[in-house]
């Protein structure tokens, strides 16, 4: 055997552990769904005059968190309409993201602060799937920085692997699913005003999971999209306008 083979099934045990097997995952018929986000996006652009008119903006500061492995160039769409709409949203300033790392939260308050620095006033975050996971830990984080917390497909209730995405996860971030490199309470509610969006489409993470239970998050929407829809999509787009809209009713 060659004196590194230790090594290397060390480095991928880790990762690709099977664990505790989950009670449910997706179906495979909305996993597959998700290839339809070409064409999700091709319909934003041709609607997003009309998409934008439909929200009402005001003013406020958004900060758009990626899911795994997205960039902030696949939160484009939804951040354009947003700020066509009267928002004034932000991308998050670190790149592809490849899972959580210790200092995750300190990164998202350095580009939290610098945003406030020209209001002076609470920051709305809108996060993708593990983007939403992050928005709420950083909001129990940093409680008085944050206006709001919206949701878009995340995990953050019941089984962290009744998904299709906890093995990737495992293998770019380097860490089990249920134990993040930060302080974490996935099903605890932020002490900020949340809305999760969800779909009974999305292929990728179980819609309950994703719905929350009462007493985890202050509203819930049903979305008709795919995972990937959430932030391309028109009915994604719509949803996370009409959540900001009820944080501010």
């Amino acid at each position: 055997m060659p004196p590194y083979a230790d090594a290397i099934a060390s480095f991928w045990k880790g990762r690709l552990a099977s664990g505790p097997r989950a009670s449910a995952r997706p179906s495979l018929s909305h996993l597959l769904g998700n290839a339809s986000v070409p064409f999700d996006i091709s319909r934003t652009r041709a609607q997003a005059e009309t998409l934008s008119r439909a929200i009402r903006g005001d003013g406020r500061h958004i900060l758009l968190v990626p899911g795994l492995m997205a960039s902030e160039h696949r939160m484009e769409p939804l951040r354009a309409i947003l700020n066509a709409a009267g928002y004034q949203a932000h991308g998050w300033d670190m790149g592809r993201n490849f899972g959580p790392r210790a200092d995750t939260l300190e990164k998202i308050d350095a580009r939290v602060d610098a945003i406030r620095r020209t209001s002076g006033k609470p920051v709305t975050l809108v996060g993708w799937s593990l983007g939403g996971l992050y928005a709420r830990e950083y909001a129990k984080f940093a409680q008085s920085k944050v206006g709001g917390v919206v949701t878009m497909g995340t995990p953050f209730s019941g089984d962290p692997r009744a998904n299709h995405a906890w093995r990737l996860y495992q293998l770019v971030s380097g860490f089990p699913v249920d134990t993040p490199p930060f302080p974490c309470t996935r099903e605890e509610k932020p002490p900020v005003p949340t809305v999760a969006l969800w779909s009974p489409r999305d292929g990728v993470i179980l819609p309950e999971c994703a719905r929350g239970r009462a007493g985890e998050r202050d509203r819930a929407i049903e979305v008709d999209c795919t995972h990937m829809g959430f932030a391309a999509a028109p009915e994604g787009i719509l949803a996370v306008g009409k959540a900001l809209e009820m944080m501010a009713a």
